[in-house]
């Protein structure tokens, strides 16, 4: 009997995959076929989409300071300096803080569209066909295991000189000295670049899955021809 099903299960799990390797390499249109270099170019169009529409909206002032799925607060160990300055009247300088971490992550996010853009072209049809036939994020999980090591290699630098450039690192230390003399505390000296860093990409990722999500379940998101068609193989 215990043969029996393992031999079914085998059996349903090989016609499964033949079925959706037929439907991945061949979608009737109008008398043709959806090739697999057409996939592949459906599935770079929709992430170049998700990176012109959101990942760009990150590079602008308050991009993600007043966006709620990717604002950057204190890390776990600084929520005592916040709470310990706001208890004394300092609400307005912990603000500040939290501001200036999230404009160095809006200053260093313009340094990844040329490394998405050459993740993006190296998409093959192999790819394009695991990722269509994924999850809602898979084509962002993709980008992520393609680019976020060279990604922390460019942020890490930029954050470090943006905490310069809008005055994250005057604000931090006045902020840090203002709470470490508050009596009783115990002095605090966080790596804030390399948390910056983490948790702006982050950000990028979570919002090119917003669209990429958009894309695969709103049937208006698909704006071209190319995106109706190729998503059409995974309704």
């Amino acid at each position: 009997m215990a043969r029996t099903f393992l031999a079914f299960l085998l059996f349903f799990s090989l016609t499964a995959c033949a079925e959706l390797q037929q439907v991945v390499n061949q979608l009737p249109q109008g008398g043709g076929v959806l090739n697999n270099t057409d996939i592949a170019a459906g599935l770079r169009q929709a992430l170049d989409f998700g990176i012109a529409k959101q990942v760009s909206k990150l590079t602008q002032t308050d991009g993600f300071y007043k966006n709620n799925l990717v604002k950057i607060v204190l890390p776990a160990e600084l929520q005592k300096v916040d709470k310990g300055l706001r208890d004394i009247g300092l609400g307005k300088l912990a603000d500040d803080g939290i501001k200036a971490l999230n404009r160095a992550a809006e200053d260093a996010v313009k340094e990844a569209t040329p490394i998405f853009i050459d993740a993006v072209k190296g998409i093959t049809f192999a790819d394009a066909k695991t990722i269509l036939l994924g999850n809602d994020d898979a084509a962002t999980q993709y980008l992520n295991n393609k680019t976020q090591t060279a990604l922390y290699a460019k942020f890490n630098p930029v954050i470090k000189n943006s905490f310069g450039k809008v005055g994250a690192d005057t604000i931090w230390k006045n902020l840090i000295t203002k709470y470490n003399a508050i009596p009783f505390t115990s002095d605090v000296n966080p790596d804030l670049t390399d948390y910056v860093t983490t948790e702006a990409l982050k950000g990028v990722y979570t919002m090119i899955a917003v669209e990429e999500k958009e894309i695969r379940n709103n049937l208006a998101s698909r704006t071209t021809d190319l995106l109706k068609k190729v998503f059409a193989l995974q309704d």
